[in-house]
């Protein structure tokens, strides 16, 4: 019980620090001075800067892995899958901002993520009829997997203020991630069409697969300290007519909002430049 108690404080004081650098950068605390410069060798910076990140990011997942395998004996499931998983969303933030955005493409951004946040508490009394997830994914689409990811990670931290903040909230800042990536990876660069009924069918997978899959896996790892094959199967057994009504959902929000949104924010990157 003392160990648990000490997980939930972790989780808690992870939550606070992904907080602050999630609203430093809001803010823009980090801004460009020289933004010329800055345009004319972003391309380069950022794919370099986006290797540098990976192989420091494969460094210290692997040693967060190892380090859990011979100081804890790998029984501390939670504890290092909740490492982990900070480690991944602070590498995009540092990702993002070591690419030094302007500050149009931050007040795009935090829009996005208002609206996901607003979206999601809006529908508080449906549970699980949200349209969140079909807005970081229209966002991926848009203006790429590092937004999409952006967006659904920090609509998750903001939109839980309401709903309340606890060690769940970076698995659900990942799964919502991990779901805007994909999107911008798949879609943005016509991998396939940018239509509504694969973005639909998309939304569809994603939420169950991915939003479920992680946040069901999570669901047991927080209360559990030897997690089993078969806890695992009896969370998704459970949990999957919850993954399914918040699936249906994002379908249907896609179906109706993708054609204008996209037209809109495709609208926006053109007319001002930004986030291509």
């Amino acid at each position: 019980i003392f160990f648990n108690n000490k997980l939930s404080d972790w989780g808690n004081v992870a939550v606070q620090i992904i907080s602050v650098i999630a609203l430093c950068m809001v803010l823009g605390f980090i801004l460009p001075k020289n933004i010329e410069y800055q345009k004319k060798n972003k391309k380069k910076s950022s794919q370099r800067s986006d290797i540098i990140m990976g192989i420091a990011l494969m460094f210290a997942v692997a040693v967060t892995i190892w380090a859990g395998a011979y100081f804890l004996h790998d029984r501390k499931y939670y504890f290092i899958s909740l490492l982990i998983i900070f480690e991944i969303i602070l590498s995009f933030l540092i990702s993002f901002e070591g690419r030094r955005p302007t500050e149009r493409e931050l007040v795009i951004i935090a829009v996005l993520c208002a609206l996901g946040t607003a979206g999601r508490t809006a529908f508080y009394m449906l549970p699980q009829i949200k349209p969140v997830v079909a807005i970081v994914i229209l966002s991926g689409v848009c203006f790429g997997g590092q937004v999409g990811f952006l967006v659904g990670a920090i609509t998750m931290l903001i939109s839980n203020i309401l709903f309340g903040q606890g060690p769940w909230t970076p698995w659900q800042m990942f799964a919502l991630g991990l779901i805007g990536l994909l999107s911008g990876l798949l879609f943005a660069d016509g991998f396939l069409p940018r239509k509504k009924i694969w973005l639909s069918i998309f939304g569809f997978l994603s939420s169950i697969i991915i939003y479920g899959g992680i946040v069901n896996t999570a669901s047991v790892l927080m209360v559990q300290g030897n997690p089993t094959f078969g806890m695992l199967i009896s969370a998704y057994v459970i949990g999957f007519p919850f993954d399914l009504l918040l699936a249906a959902s994002t379908a249907a929000f896609l179906w109706v909002l993708t054609d204008v949104t996209l037209s809109k924010l495709d609208r926006i990157k053109e007319k001002y430049g930004i986030l291509k």
